[in-house]
């Protein structure tokens, strides 16, 4: 596996090198937590009987979450590890609803019987 160098230029001037074997390892693990964050999420919103706007809200806090754990873990230091802090909040948001409904609908359909 080829590591190639990533630049990208400051609004100071200075030009930053990102190696691309680290950056996709770091987009790999974050997309790793992002589902697993939104299969435990959509299983606890679908065992406490969240729906409609309830639901997709804890999905959103859920996210937001996850994003500033995030951040708190790298410290401040978030250039270091990742490109870009929006793209870490938004890359992802789709895919990760998609397996939230997924345990959402699946878990409260075997818990809240009518």
């Amino acid at each position: 596996m080829s590591t190639k160098v990533r630049t990208k230029q400051e609004k100071t001037g200075e030009v930053v090198a990102y190696s691309e074997g680290a950056v996709r390892n770091n987009s790999a693990v974050v997309e790793y937590c992002r589902i697993s964050m939104a299969a435990l999420s959509g299983s606890t919103a679908g065992l406490l009987g969240l729906t409609g706007l309830y639901g997709f809200g804890f999905y959103i806090f859920a996210v937001v979450g996850l994003w500033a754990l995030l951040m708190m873990k790298t410290g401040g230091q978030w250039k270091k590890y990742f490109i870009s802090r929006q793209s870490l909040l938004t890359n992802g948001f789709f895919g990760g609803l998609f397996t939230y409904v997924l345990f959402w609908t699946f878990l409260f359909g075997m818990v809240h019987v009518y």
